[in-house]
């Protein structure tokens, strides 16, 4: 599919599937939208100990930087779990160019070794973060009991449906542990439906810019 590098509301880049109309970031905001929903809303309800996250569609490694930028401040050890079907290229990383835009030069060295470890392997990232990047598709999770947080970051559910059904969302119920959170920049109804449907705790709170709700699903 054709991708192309554009510019969005905030200054910040994201990848546009042209084909789609499908950006991997809100045109709103890419960055203002990731701190928004998975960082305000997700990451920041841990403080001072040991977490994993599963990340769905790793995607430009937007999500697990600014997670990176943020962990010290909370005083977070973080295993991070990138799941992605279809890789960026190293070309478009460096375009999009996001150390500049976060004014985190510092951590370019950390954000291309995400970017260049392998899969499937354990890379440590930094003293408090590390790295696991998994190349398959959403319904391959199988995971039971062992992540704190999930950032649901697929596609739309205009592009892709199956993402966003219930068997997907069991997977996600299953992988979590006990109070588990799961965070989306998603809203419908048929998603909150689905997210009930398999047993989560599901709450509507308010969206990141261009969108006036967001949704917060926890395993209880």
């Amino acid at each position: 599919m054709k991708r192309k590098i554009i510019t969005t509301a905030d200054g910040s880049k994201t990848i546009q599937i042209e084909d789609w109309n499908e950006q991997y970031h809100s045109k709103h905001g890419a960055i203002q939208e990731a701190y928004h929903v998975f960082i305000e809303h997700g990451l920041r309800l841990f403080k001072n100990t040991n977490i994993s996250i599963l990340e769905m569609g790793f995607g430009t490694g937007l999500n697990a930087l600014i997670t990176l930028l943020e962990i010290e401040k909370l005083n977070l050890k973080v295993n991070y779990v990138g799941v992605e079907a279809f890789p960026v290229s190293s070309a478009e990383v460096i375009e999009l160019d996001y150390c500049s835009q976060l004014n985190a030069d510092e951590y370019q060295q950390s954000f291309q070794k995400m970017h260049n470890s392998e899969w499937e392997g354990q890379n440590s990232i930094s003293d408090r973060f590390r790295l696991k990047k998994q190349m398959k598709d959403f319904k391959s999770i199988n995971d039971i009991d062992l992540f704190n947080l999930i950032y649901f970051d697929a596609f739309g559910a205009r592009v892709q449906p199956e993402l966003w059904t219930e068997e997907i969302f069991l997977r996600m119920y299953q992988a979590l542990k006990h109070e588990g959170v799961l965070v989306t920049y998603a809203a419908k109804g048929s998603v909150r439906r689905a997210l009930q449907a398999v047993g989560f705790n599901v709450e509507r709170l308010p969206g990141p810019p261009g969108k006036r709700e967001m949704l917060r699903a926890t395993k209880m």
